[in-house]
C-alpha cells in the first residue's frame, strides 16, 4: 500500500544501497538496505545534491554537506507540516510511507465523530499524533526520547492543532501502558510503531521480536467499549505482513485484521520502494 499524496516529498532514483530523495527543496542520499539493484546513475553526482548520508564500516555513520542548506525545514502534507532534520543513523525526523497510516486512521476518526481517544506508543516525532489530533482526535503521544516528544509538540503546533489535542509523555512504553491499565484509562484508537531494538529512559532495553506479542496483548486491554483501531507498524525486514496479522488475531478481540507492506512511489522506472509492513484490527 502507498499513497499517491505526497508533493514536497519524492524519491528521485534507488538503487546500489541507496535512495536519493527531495524533501521539500533540499535533495538528500541516503542509505537503503532494501534498495539492492543497480542505480540508474551516479546518484552522488546528482546535481542539486545537498547532503549526504554515509555509514562508517565500524559502525554508525554521519553526513556530509555537499551544498548549503539550511539546519531544519518544513514540508506539508496536506493541511499537515513537519519540520525536517538530518539527524543521526540517517534519520530526518519523518517517515513519509506512514502517509498511508496516517490517511487509513484519520478516516477512521472522522467516520466515528466527536473525539475519539487514540495512544500513540513509540510516537517517534509524531506524525500520526498530529494527523489524527488535527482530524479531531484526543492523542497521548509516548515515547522513551525527550527530545522526539519536543519534535512532536513542535510539528502539533506547525499544524496547527488544538491544544487539548495531545498529551505529551516522555516514558518507557511497556511500563506506561501497565500504569493505565491500573489507572482504568482506556482508548478508542492503539498504534504502535516499535524499534527492532531500543532503549527507554532508564535504561530499559526492548528487543522487537521478544517484546512485541506481551506488549500488544496488554495494550489490548487498554481498548474502549466502543474501539475503533489497533494498529502495528514494523520496519524490521525479519516480521512479514502475515506476522502481524496473526499477533492481532490472536491477541485482539473479534473484529477484522489484516496486513500489508508499505511501499513509496518513485520517479525511477516505475520502482516501487518496500518501506516495512503495517497489521490494522478494525473493530
Amino acid at each position: 500500500m502507498q499513497t499517491e499524496k505526497w508533493t514536497d516529498y519524492e524519491i528521485i532514483a534507488t538503487g546500489g544501497g541507496e535512495k536519493l530523495e527531495r524533501w521539500g527543496d533540499v535533495i538528500l542520499l541516503r542509505p537503503d538496505p532494501q534498495a539492492i539493484w543497480e542505480a540508474p546513475f551516479d546518484m552522488e553526482k546528482y546535481r542539486g545534491l545537498n547532503a549526504r548520508y554515509t555509514r562508517s564500516h565500524t559502525g554508525g555513520g554521519g553526513w556530509t554537506t555537499l551544498r548549503p542548506m539550511p539546519a531544519e525545514w518544513t514540508i506539508n502534507y496536506g493541511r499537515l507540516r513537519f519540520l525536517i532534520k538530518p539527524m543521526g543513523f540517517k534519520h530526518t525526523g519523518l517517515f513519509p510511507e506512514q502517509a498511508y497510516n496516517w490517511d487509513e486512521m484519520r478516516a477512521l476518526v472522522g467516520a466515528r465523530g466527536g473525539r475519539p481517544t487514540v495512544l500513540n506508543l513509540f510516537g517517534y516525532t509524531g506524525g500520526a499524533s498530529v494527523a489524527l489530533a488535527e482530524a479531531g482526535a484526543r492523542v497521548t503521544h509516548v515515547d522513551a526520547a525527550r527530545n522526539m516528544v519536543e519534535r512532536c509538540r513542535q510539528n502539533a503546533k506547525l499544524s496547527g492543532c488544538p491544544d487539548d489535542g495531545i498529551r505529551y509523555i516522555v516514558d518507557d512504553c511497556s511500563k506506561f501502558v501497565a500504569r493505565e491499565k491500573r489507572r482504568g484509562n482506556r482508548y478508542d484508537g492503539i498504534l504502535m510503531d516499535p524499534p527492532s531494538y531500543g532503549r527507554g529512559p532508564n535504561s530499559e532495553t526492548w528487543k522487537l521480536e521478544d517484546g512485541i506479542c506481551e506488549l500488544v496483548r496488554s495494550a489490548a486491554e487498554l481498548l474502549s467499549d466502543k474501539p475503533l483501531f489497533f494498529l502495528i507498524n514494523s520496519y524490521t525486514t525479519g516480521l512479514q505482513p502475515t506476522v502481524l496479522e496473526n499477533i492481532l488475531k490472536l491477541y485482539l478481540p473479534s473484529g477484522s485484521a489484516s496486513a500489508y507492506e508499505l511501499t513509496l512511489p518513485t520517479s525511477d522506472r516505475g520502482i516501487k520502494l518496500p518501506c516495512g509492513c503495517t497489521g490494522i484490527w478494525r473493530a
